[in-house]
């Protein structure tokens, strides 16, 4: 429940916790893992290729 006291809104700290990961949080996790996966097979390639 959402208190105001003098226009400021007052949240319970489990209240102001509960924030949802966006698109946002998805798309970073997805380019990071995908730069990982293609930096690691190009050093593979560079030096362990026989």
């Amino acid at each position: 429940m959402v208190e105001k006291k003098h226009g400021v809104i007052i949240e319970t700290p489990t209240e102001a916790r509960q924030g949802e990961p966006g698109p946002s949080v998805l798309l970073l996790m997805t380019i990071s893992t995908g730069l990982a996966v293609l930096i690691l097979g190009l050093i593979w390639f560079v030096f362990f290729r026989t």
